[in-house]
């Protein structure tokens, strides 16, 4: 098997398996179009990295981190509604991206790329990169897991319970925006909330408890990614959109399995 390959699929499985338990989070919260919003900064990242030529993924990782702590302290300021904020900020950082992109001088950038995945682009840095940040989120979520599900099962009581409840939606927040900025190499900017959500969408109607659902998504969206790298590599189709609609499949397949089981 080509080197290639087998960086594609060591960086996809382990961004998968650090997106299911956080797409759990995302599903059960609601919090899509927050995942969408940081998803659309990452470009603002990118141009950073160029600007200030240091790593780009590095560069990403700040800018998501940075945008989700903007959102969190405009959010308790109650200017606009929640969901009007985030469709502002997603927008608005996706557009100044793409501007601050186009004005850079003597510098090539494949926008297709950062849009829409090069998963098969994959390099030994890209991959150690992966690797370092997915094990420090698993560490993470393996630590946080219980006050994390608790404000998502009932925020005010787990804030009567003594939980620093801003604290933890804030830790979930910074988590899945270094997820959102590793995994922009994997499947794109545009596509990258549908790695965490339709994973766990399906996994939730499979699983049981949190903790089978979390697993669950991680499983399936490893199939998702293993089943779109095939596709790309045989039939030669995008490796990001592949994965997508590989996910995609998997979602409409437990879906529809019990309608077709009567």
């Amino acid at each position: 098997m080509a080197d290639f390959l087998i960086y594609a699929l060591i960086a996809g499985v382990a961004v998968a398996l650090v997106s299911g338990p956080l797409g759990a989070f995302v599903v059960w919260r609601r919090m899509a179009y927050f995942g969408d919003t940081l998803a659309h900064s990452a470009l603002m990242g990118i141009s950073l990295g160029i600007l200030l030529d240091i790593n780009l993924s590095l560069a990403v990782i700040l800018c998501c981190v940075l945008l989700a702590l903007v959102l969190v302290a405009m959010q308790r300021q109650h200017w606009v509604a929640t969901d009007t904020l985030l469709g502002i900020m997603a927008h608005s950082s996706l557009s100044v991206g793409l501007v601050a992109v186009s004005l850079l001088d003597n510098v090539r950038v494949d926008l297709q790329a950062y849009l829409f995945g090069d998963l098969l682009a994959i390099t030994p840095d890209d991959l150690i990169w992966i690797l370092l940040g997915g094990a420090l989120v698993l560490a993470a979520i393996y630590l946080l897991w219980r006050p994390l599900l608790a404000i998502t099962i009932n925020e005010e009581l787990a804030q009567v319970e003594g939980l620093p409840v801003a604290r933890y939606r804030l830790a979930l927040m910074l988590l899945i925006a270094m997820v959102i900025a590793g995994a922009m190499k994997l499947v794109g900017v545009l596509l990258i909330t549908s790695l965490m959500i339709m994973p766990a969408a399906a996994a939730r109607r499979i699983a049981n408890t949190p903790e089978q659902m979390a697993l669950a998504a991680s499983l399936l969206g490893s199939l998702a990614v293993v089943g779109g790298i095939s596709l790309s590599w045989f039939i030669d189709t995008p490796a990001g959109p592949s994965v997508v609609v590989c996910a995609l499949s998997i979602f409409l397949l437990i879906f529809l399995a019990p309608k077709a089981s009567r």
